[in-house]
């Protein structure tokens, strides 16, 4: 199978001197290589001419975990407990993220990129699942607790791309966020919940692959063939697009 080029979207960071830095979390890159693809980090201070034609060059687009979305995307004040808002970050996610709707280029997103996707294409988010909601799992681990805890189960829609990928209507995930999908974004839709309630996977049906999710599977690959067929099922997907153009 041929190797899709696969886009992954960086994060802002400064050290204690002030110097920025673009950052990527080392295991969406072995997952996708695992999977059989090859990473390439976008970065998020282009101007926006460069970033599309490093668009254009990609086969698959995957949007990562990371801090907070500026609210002001959907319309909503800052809560007291949304944080590391990354203005950069944001405007690249919510660009590409449209472009690839638009244009049916394969996206995955995890975490934070399942909420920008649902941002980016007319949804609001829940800024603090725990003040804001009554759950009845603790969503959001400290970071004492190990990613690859497997802390509660999702209901996955039968019928779904999801389900089809993982083998699995039950699977048990990690939890580590505070902020949820709240009003789904026109022409989504929801294929898993938590126990609780809480919009942990969506799709776009008629799309090649555009598919997010609120876990975060790259840290479970190493122990799960299913968290691990997700991300082959994005890159065979991205390898059909590039055949395909």
């Amino acid at each position: 199978m041929y190797k899709p080029l696969i886009g992954i979207t960086a994060a802002v960071s400064s050290d204690q001197y002030g110097k920025e830095f673009l950052r990527v979390y080392a295991k969406n890159i072995t997952a996708l290589e695992k999977a059989g693809g090859i990473p390439i980090v976008i970065p998020c201070n282009l101007s926006s001419e460069t970033l599309r034609l490093l668009y254009e060059r990609v086969d698959g687009v995957l949007l990562p975990g990371g801090g907070d979305i500026d609210p002001s995307y959907y319309g909503a004040e800052l809560h007291p407990t949304t944080n590391s808002i990354d203005p950069q970050r944001d405007q690249t996610e919510i660009t590409v993220a449209r472009w690839a709707v638009d244009e049916k280029l394969p996206i995955m997103g995890i975490c934070r990129g399942h909420q920008v996707f649902n941002v980016a294409l007319g949804g609001t988010l829940i800024q603090d699942i725990a003040s804001e909601v009554t759950p009845s799992l603790v969503h959001e681990s400290d970071s004492s607790t190990p990613r690859n805890l497997l802390a509660h189960s999702v209901m996955v829609d039968a019928n779904s791309c999801l389900a089809g990928i993982l083998h699995h209507t039950q699977p048990l995930v990690n939890s580590i966020h505070h902020q949820a999908i709240g009003q789904l974004a026109p022409g989504l839709r929801p294929t898993a919940y938590s126990p609780d309630g809480i919009i942990e996977a969506v799709e776009i049906p008629e799309h090649p692959f555009a598919l997010t999710v609120q876990w975060h599977p790259e840290d479970l690959v190493d122990d799960s063939d299913s968290m691990l067929n997700l991300f082959r099922a994005f890159v065979i997907a991205a390898a059909k697009r590039h055949e395909a153009v």
